[in-house]
């Protein structure tokens, strides 16, 4: 599939730009004051997988490659941006071209950074960047209503159903909810991702601050309402960012970066899953949607594979390492044989059998 898009957006002074450049090692303009990031920074991270490295070595391959994300680090948003406040149309549009958002909320205290709010309140913070992504698809829905009403008066059925979940979409918004947590129905999901609406995109918020610093009613009301939450020191990761693992732990530091936590929860709120090929010319992940199948794996390598496939030969990744390589494996029935429906899971390792 195309690569992943992850927007990281915020209030301005959040660190939404100090997260980025921690993540992709890229030089920003981390500037003391708003608006400092005009247009998105683009940068493209590997997803950490550890069956990548152990795969590799197992069977000697000359190359490792990763799946990856897409990173974009968008000005921070303010209160009227739906209204086109500040430079908000900019970066409400620039939101529209992610999978996901990652949301960075100020829980830090630190006087030397200027708060363009009254106080620390990352509740406060998530609704305010709520109700900016609210209003945006509110004036989204309303004019597409309002677009269908000819195709309605020629009694066009499609254009009536297309009307009716959008006015359910409309009712929603207009209550303030977040369409992403309303649990549509996969005809209202379809027809709603069209639009690609803003409040319809998966998103994770991050917590910007120390632990001590994160009040104890604010992680429980975001685990109480299933909100996915990381809570990250940014500039502390941001300065760990070259670190080993050994050096992480003398510095007393978590042995896995909060960012590579990040990156992980990013691919998986997106519901994806990844299988591997492996030998001795590459070890490589691939990503594909939860659910799919191995012809679409097959085609996910190489268009030219679905067309012709055969078969897909498939064991574990963790199976073929326990067996000690594929011929180990191969010798004691471990290795199956699937065809074009068989579903992939997450860590199947595949080797397409086709007549192209």
């Amino acid at each position: 599939m195309s690569k992943l898009s992850i927007g990281i957006v915020g209030l301005p002074n959040v660190g939404k730009s100090t997260l980025f450049q921690a993540i992709t090692k890229k030089q920003v303009d981390r500037a003391n004051y708003p608006f400092c990031t005009i247009d998105p920074n683009v940068g493209v991270v590997a997803v950490p997988d550890e069956r990548v490295d152990v795969l590799a070595q197992l069977t000697h391959s000359a190359k490792k490659v990763c799946t990856t994300i897409e990173f974009l680090d968008i000005a921070g948003l303010v209160k009227g941006a739906s209204q086109g406040e500040g430079l908000g149309n900019k970066f409400l549009a620039n939101i529209r071209e992610a999978d996901a958002i990652v949301y960075v909320l100020r829980a830090f205290s630190d006087p030397n950074i200027v708060n363009t709010q009254s106080s620390i309140d990352p509740s406060r913070d998530k609704e305010i960047l709520d109700m900016e992504l609210i209003l945006k698809d509110v004036e989204t829905v309303s004019k597409r209503i309002e677009g269908l009403g000819k195709d309605i008066k020629g009694g066009k059925k499609e254009a009536v159903r297309e009307r009716d979940i959008l006015s359910h979409a409309l009712q929603l918004l207009e209550k303030g909810e977040v369409l992403f947590e309303k649990g549509l129905v996969e005809e209202e999901r379809r027809v709603l991702n069209g639009y690609q609406l803003l409040t319809m995109k998966p998103r994770i918020y991050l917590l910007n601050g120390r632990e001590k610093e994160i009040p104890q009613s604010t992680s429980r009301e975001f685990q109480t309402r299933g909100w996915p939450y990381i809570s990250m020191d940014v500039q502390e990761e941001f300065e760990a960012a070259g670190l080993t693992v050994e050096e992480r732990v003398a510095f007393g530091l978590s042995r896995e970066s909060r960012l590579d936590r990040l990156i992980k929860t990013a691919y998986d709120i997106l519901h994806l899953i990844t299988f591997l090929t492996t030998g001795e010319d590459e070890t490589r992940a691939w990503t594909l949607c939860e659910g799919s199948t191995a012809v679409a794996a097959a085609g996910t390598i190489h268009s030219d594979f679905a067309k012709h496939f055969i078969k897909a030969e498939v064991i574990n990744w963790k199976t073929l390492m326990d067996a000690g390589g594929f011929s180990q494996a191969r010798e004691r029935g471990l290795i199956r044989t699937e065809g074009k429906e068989y579903a992939v899971r997450d860590g199947d390792v595949i080797e397409i059998k086709h007549a192209a």
